[in-house]
């Protein structure tokens, strides 16, 4: 029997729970594809080189001529900062070679006028971050670790998303990333032989005493916020 009172037909009841399932499911989609395009290299710029000014290679500079980081990154074991070469240092070399390239006329230019290139930045973190990158290099953090195998970089890139979690799974096992100093700033990753021989010569002392020394820190105060938000 028809019961008087009742407004809505019994289908209106699978009606409105197929309507909440389908908010839920479409609420799960916008979450799952804001979670994809935060991690995308459209927003992450991973392995998605910039357009600069100059087409730097460091595939040629530091994987073909062999060219020290620190002959253009002047400051990486002394600052907070890296720091960016002057014009004066491209022309040292490129006075003399390559001189007349029209590829490098914005090196000139600057040169002439004083006005230094406007290079855009590959690693770029939030104001709200505090990062040293003397006390990772001085660590024994090599330049790879963050940076990648830059002399396999025609036109360079970053390989890391730079989040933070990226950051605290660094920071809760240091360990894996730190090796000794020689090595820091080499392009590619040792092995063991060139590490104990790199100890022993910069020691004096047997490699296999000086493999146990190697760099170690406490976790604690990595992982303290105010570590690189100050």
């Amino acid at each position: 029997m028809k019961n008087e009172s009742q407004i809505f037909p019994r289908w209106s009841n699978t009606l409105a729970w197929a309507g909440i399932a389908g908010l839920v499911l479409m609420g799960g989609t916008i979450v799952c594809l804001l979670a994809v395009v935060t991690r995308s290299p459209y927003l992450t710029r991973v392995d998605m080189p910039l357009e600069q000014p100059v087409p730097f290679s460091h595939e040629h500079h530091v994987g073909g001529m062999g060219i020290d980081c620190r002959y253009c990154h002047t400051t990486s074991e002394i600052s907070p900062f890296a720091g960016m070469p002057s014009t004066e240092t491209c022309m040292t070399c490129h006075s003399q070679v390559w001189k007349d390239a029209p590829m490098l006329q914005p090196v000139r230019d600057s040169f002439l006028s004083g006005k230094p290139i406007a290079w855009n930045r590959v690693h770029d973190l939030p104001d709200f971050v505090y990062f040293d990158h003397s006390a990772h290099v001085n660590k024994g953090v090599a330049c790879r670790e963050c940076h990648g195998r830059v002399d396999q970089m025609p036109l360079i890139s970053r390989q890391e998303t730079l989040f933070m979690g990226w950051c605290l799974a660094c920071h809760r096992h240091p360990d894996e990333a730190l090796g000794p100093r020689q090595a820091v700033f080499a392009p590619r990753p040792p092995d063991q032989n060139e590490i104990r021989f790199w100890l022993q010569t910069h020691t004096g002392r047997p490699a296999s005493r000086e493999m146990e020394r190697l760099p170690s820190v406490t976790t604690q105060r990595l992982t303290d916020c105010t570590a690189c938000h100050r």
